[in-house]
Parts: C-alpha cells; sequence; structure tokens
C-alpha cells in the first residue's frame, strides 16, 4: 500500500532551529523546547536533547500497539509501562548511529509471555516499521 492509498490520521509539525544547542516547537504551540547537548556529548546539559524526544515518543507509541494487541489477543495484565532507552554512538568520523532498548515493565503477567507480547507489539508499532533494518532494537521485559 503506497502513501498515496493510505488515510492520514494525524500530521505533527515541528520547526528546529540552531540544531542541538537550539529550539523545538510544534505548530500548535503545544511543544516549546529548547535543546541542550548533554554532558556525555560535550555540552552543558540542563536540557532534553534529540534522543530523549526519540526515546519519550517510541516508547509512548509502542506501549500502545502493546495494549492493542493484549486487547485484541484477550491476554490480561494489571498494568505495563515501557521504557526507551535511545543511545547514539559515534562508528567514524561524523558517522553516527542510533540504537534502541525497548524494556516493558509488567504487573502480573509471567515474563515469557510479557516478551512474547513485546515481540508482537514491534511487529506492528509504527516507530518499529519505521527504523526496522535501520537501527538494533533490543527488546526485554520482567
Amino acid at each position: 500500500m503506497t502513501t498515496q492509498e493510505m488515510k492520514k490520521l494525524y500530521t505533527a509539525t515541528a520547526t528546529a532551529h540552531g540544531g542541538r544547542q537550539g529550539h523545538v516547537h510544534s505548530s500548535d504551540g503545544v511543544l516549546e523546547l529548547d535543546l541542550k547537548v548533554p554532558p556525555e556529548m560535550g555540552g552543558q546539559g540542563r536540557g532534553t536533547n534529540p534522543e530523549q524526544l526519540f526515546a519519550a515518543g517510541y516508547a509512548a507509541c509502542f506501549e500502545s500497539a502493546l495494549r492493542h494487541i493484549a486487547g485484541a489477543r484477550k491476554i490480561l495484565f494489571k498494568d505495563v509501562s515501557i521504557t526507551a532507552a535511545v543511545s547514539i554512538s559515534l562508528r567514524s568520523l561524523g558517522n553516527y548511529n542510533l540504537s534502541v532498548e525497548l524494556h516493558g515493565k509488567f504487573e502480573e503477567l509471567p515474563q515469557p509471555e510479557a516478551l512474547e507480547l513485546m515481540r508482537a507489539a514491534h511487529e506492528v508499532c509504527p516507530y518499529s516499521k519505521a527504523t526496522r533494518g535501520n537501527i538494533e532494537v533490543k527488546l526485554s521485559a520482567d
């Protein structure tokens, strides 16, 4: 199915100015953030960065996909949270790569079932689809 055949449900629009030491804002004005380089990358920190924003978006989207799959399969658990750890690595001069670790914390669901649910969510989550084959994504659950 091409993009032209799909029905767009929503389009988020954000503008960045100044790169990693700049500012981002959404077109609706809800998101307004100064960006700062983290100390681990030579900056002063005390602000958000692109990796944090990506981690937050991926975690939220992945949890929604997971809850959808669980509902469709009638899998019950008390609660779940997803933590996304996004790492940026330097491969060679000027060649940076991202990697992601998604960790599910489940209440009242055995670890093997939780991990299977994570794998199923990874197949349908839009962020997972967008990154598949491009960056390493590791899944874990407890």
